[in-house]
């Protein structure tokens, strides 16, 4: 059963103008991360995982008033934004949340688990 992990940071901690410099911490919570991933990778439950762009370079587009319109920049007043994502492939949503809890202490930052819909959802 495969699984969309969402990463979530404060957004007051991210800072458009320094996102493509990563703080020495961030660097080594990373390089565990990685590790982790190794692991994942070894067991055969990784699947893909990628950092997302800071919120100002994004871009959200909804239907409004009967029009669709495209707006720029973070989607709303948030206390958190959507940082990454990865997606996993294991055997029940108690092993995706024993998997998300080691990453949560690696990075310390927030992760919803989403199960993706799938011919084995609800198998």
């Amino acid at each position: 059963m495969k699984f969309l992990l969402l990463g979530y940071t404060p957004a007051a901690a991210w800072d458009a103008e320094t996102a493509d410099v990563p703080s020495e911490e961030a660097v080594a919570a990373f390089a565990t991360y990685q590790q982790f991933e190794a692991e994942l990778r070894a067991t055969g439950e990784f699947v893909s995982t990628e950092g997302l762009g800071h919120p100002a370079m994004s871009r959200t587009v909804r239907k409004s008033d009967g029009a669709v319109v495209a707006t720029d920049g973070p989607f709303a007043e948030l206390k958190e934004v959507l940082a990454s994502f990865a997606v996993i492939d294991c055997v029940s949503l108690d092993r995706a949340t024993d998997i998300v809890t080691r990453i949560v202490e690696i990075l310390g930052e927030p992760i919803e688990i989403r199960p993706v819909m799938c011919d084995e959802f609800g198998a």
